[in-house]
């Protein structure tokens, strides 16, 4: 049977390997901070983020599976419209300025 770490056992393990941290990060954690900075309007937000934080929710009984199915079908149609839009959006063409002329000595 394998041994449990204690707190300060990881605290060392954590502090001998750098990056370990990051590998041992919670998928749930990622996809509540992805959606803080989309909230804030400084980062993109995914449906896989929307499929963690649903089925998060649904193990620890906050909401029902029924009302994570309607959220996540709400989440794909509003990402879907996004796209669209974003590839409907074409950028304005730049004017072009008129040629200067140029004057021989």
């Amino acid at each position: 049977m394998p041994a449990e770490l204690g707190g300060s056992q990881i605290s060392s393990l954590l502090e001998a390997l750098p990056g370990i941290a990051s590998v041992l990060r919670s998928p749930v954690a990622d996809a509540l901070v992805k959606a803080i900075r989309a909230a804030a309007g400084v980062g993109d937000f995914s449906a896989e983020d929307a499929e963690e934080l649903v089925r998060y929710a649904v193990r620890r009984g906050l909401i029902g599976p029924d009302e994570g199915d309607r959220v996540l079908a709400e989440v794909q149609v509003a990402l879907k419209s996004r796209r669209k839009v974003v590839k409907s959006a074409k950028p304005k063409a730049a004017k072009k300025r008129p040629a200067k002329k140029k004057f021989r000595r």
